[in-house]
């Protein structure tokens, strides 16, 4: 493990495996680089890149200096780009592919950029106005992280009651989700409200591609049809027999395809 400081002093953990172009992968809600799909991902593209997995800020190793910003989150891309050698593409998946397109129409030094639904809610669907960011903060300001946890897989995701019940009867499991409860607002507030940040997003220059499983849910697909509609860069593809929960077999040679080769 690594370290690299971000530009407000925030020391952010990272992993480096392979050779070749660099590339970052961005985790969504509640992962890391040795929770999640990230450890899997690498290890299946490290032969064609150099891949950086890292903890986002206020989960695993890395620092969490307060007040948040999504902003930050672009510096701790910023800081692990430069320590990568100056560019780097980015592989963001669920709110990680919306804190990786926000880096690119940022314009620090993003080669391309794989977004793997990011999940806003396209126009037009059907969705209750909930201020989640709010409703997360006052969960975490009562000290209670499971039921934080819990309203975000459940009124937040839409994930089914029993698979939320499943996961609370793995403790081993569900310690992990309530160890970074904290940074789910984070999430929520780089996810603009769960709305396409449009005039944000057709200001991107680089190469885009969006990505959406044919067995997710029908507003997460409709949602990345809309916004590879928005980056005047952006191609869009569909993965087969693929969930929200994609699968790094699948995903991994789509990523090879896309991004530079060495």
């Amino acid at each position: 493990m690594t370290h690299v400081k971000s530009n407000d002093g925030t020391v952010i953990a990272y992993e480096r495996a392979g050779s070749g172009p660099a590339l970052i992968l961005v985790d969504g809600a509640l992962c890391s680089r040795a929770f999640g799909p990230s450890p899997q991902l690498a290890s299946r593209l490290a032969s064609h890149f150099t891949v950086v997995t890292y903890d986002r800020r206020g989960r695993g190793k890395s620092g969490d200096t307060q007040p948040y910003s999504p902003a930050r989150e672009v510096e701790d891309l910023a800081a692990l780009i430069e320590a990568a050698g100056g560019s780097a593409s980015l592989l963001g998946l669920s709110s990680g592919g919306a804190l990786a397109l926000e880096a690119a129409a940022s314009g620090i030094p993003v080669d391309k950029v794989i977004a793997y639904e990011p999940p806003y809610v396209a126009e037009g669907s059907q969705r209750r106005e909930v201020d989640h960011e709010a409703e997360l903060k006052q969960l975490l300001a009562q000290g209670n992280r499971g039921a934080a946890v819990k309203y975000f897989m459940k009124d937040m995701v839409g994930a089914p009651a029993p698979m939320v019940v499943m996961l609370r009867l793995m403790p081993w499991i569900w310690r992990k989700l309530e160890a970074v409860a904290h940074t789910l607002p984070y999430d929520a507030a780089v996810m603009t409200a769960f709305t396409i940040p449009r005039p944000r997003f057709t200001s991107i220059t680089r190469p885009v591609l969006v990505m959406n499983g044919t067995k997710t849910d029908l507003r997460l697909r409709a949602a990345a049809r809309a916004l590879s509609e928005v980056i005047p860069s952006a191609a869009y593809r569909e993965l087969a027999g693929q969930t929200h929960n994609v699968s790094p077999k699948a995903l991994a040679p789509v990523a090879v395809e896309f991004l530079p080769a060495a």
